[in-house]
């Protein structure tokens, strides 16, 4: 099954425990505490200038002119990777009609990023098109194989459904789309219906994260309003849990009276470790039945904690979120509600990072570094 050694675990808790001001966290199974780095602003935001020849326009489009957010993260050769969602600016249009490509930017400290010029993956001329357009491929997860094969979530968007696919690569610039994971389950019996933030299950091996496996299967943590489960032996197929009704099977529920009273929806890829597995997961807000002083449709971050050897068996849960909306750049964009979306997770140099999307406009970082 594998799980996080007793020294690395040790070594984690000591330097993710001690935070600033003395701070601790609410559960001691929890990562954390997470800092704001000083003087906290976005790490990426949009860019008017940046272009890309578009292959199914066969034109040039300014494709991060509207937004960009909600990251996936991965550590490779002593860099992070970051893939992001960059909305193209279509008019004056709301939420989701505009459209989206997947950026990717690096950094050796974990703070300060440099971009690629083009997208490493958008629609095309393939068979994922119909899937992928007008509304493009958005909110990416991405974890690593023992084998050294990066495997992507992320939701394509034809503005009818928005479905969740996979993609692999071997050098997170040229990726292998494989399409919708439920498209051949039951007849496409999911494939027509909401599916999307897909998180694999990993386990920290050698400071590194990679994809983990309980009970000779890959697990993934996936879905909005509820968090479903899925397994699958080759990362690519994979099967739902369901209930005996032949249902998806809730394994993580809003909760009335709490900040994730109206959703809950699944974050970046969980961490196996000798606690249980760890999941992080955002949270939105229903003011008239969850927490008053939070706001009405806020998206915070949660923890939950799953059996080990049973991933859909529940053993805890944060009762208050470990990261949410505080700076002016994560109440105002897009959603102006605001949100601290979190998608990337990493381990880099003894310390956790996370890369959260803001207010579906910019990117953000916190991690249990002290600066």
């Amino acid at each position: 099954m594998g799980v996080v050694k007793d020294h690395l675990l040790l070594g984690l808790f000591l330097s993710s425990l001690i935070g600033l001001f003395g701070q601790n966290m609410e559960k001691e199974w929890m990562l954390g505490p997470f800092h704001r780095p000083p003087n906290a602003s976005p790490i990426l935001t949009k860019d008017t200038l940046s272009t890309f020849f578009d292959p199914l326009l066969e034109q040039t489009v300014s494709w991060e002119s509207m937004a960009t957010f909600n990251p996936a993260a991965i550590v490779r050769s002593d860099t992070i990777f970051v893939l992001y969602r960059a909305e193209e600016k279509l008019g004056d249009k709301e939420i989701g009609g505009h459209r989206s490509r997947i950026g990717m930017a690096y950094s050796t400290d974990g703070i300060n990023l440099m971009k690629k010029q083009t997208p490493v993956l958008y629609p095309s001329r393939d068979k994922q098109q119909q899937y992928e357009w007008p509304g493009g491929v958005e909110d990416p997860r991405v974890v690593e194989t023992e084998e050294g094969v990066y495997v992507l979530t992320y939701t394509q968007w034809n503005r009818k459904f928005p479905r969740l696919a996979v993609a692999t690569s071997t050098n997170l610039k040229d990726w292998t789309k494989h399409g919708s994971i439920f498209e051949e389950y039951k007849n496409g019996k999911y494939h027509n219906q909401e599916t999307k933030s897909g998180a694999i299950l990993t386990r920290l091996e050698e400071n590194k994260l990679v994809a983990a496996k309980i009970n000779d299967k890959y697990w993934m943590y996936f879905g909005v309003p509820h968090i479903w489960l899925a397994h699958s032996e080759d990362l690519i197929h994979w099967i739902p849990l369901e209930t005996h009704e032949g249902n998806l099977a809730p394994v993580l529920s809003p909760r009335p009276g709490y900040f994730d009273s109206w959703l809950v929806e699944a974050g970046p890829p969980p961490i196996l470790t000798e606690n249980g597995i760890v999941v992080l997961y955002n949270a939105g807000n229903s003011q008239s039945i969850g927490v008053q002083d939070l706001g009405n449709r806020v998206y915070t971050g949660g923890q939950a904690l799953f059996d080990p050897k049973i991933p859909w068996k529940l053993l805890d849960r944060s009762s208050q979120p470990f990261i949410q909306p505080e700076f002016p750049f994560e109440k105002s964009g897009q959603y102006n509600d605001g949100t601290t979306f979190i998608e990337g997770l990493v381990y880099f140099r003894n310390h956790w990072y996370l890369y959260y999307g803001t207010a579906d406009s910019r990117v953000g970082m916190v991690s249990t570094k002290q600066r």
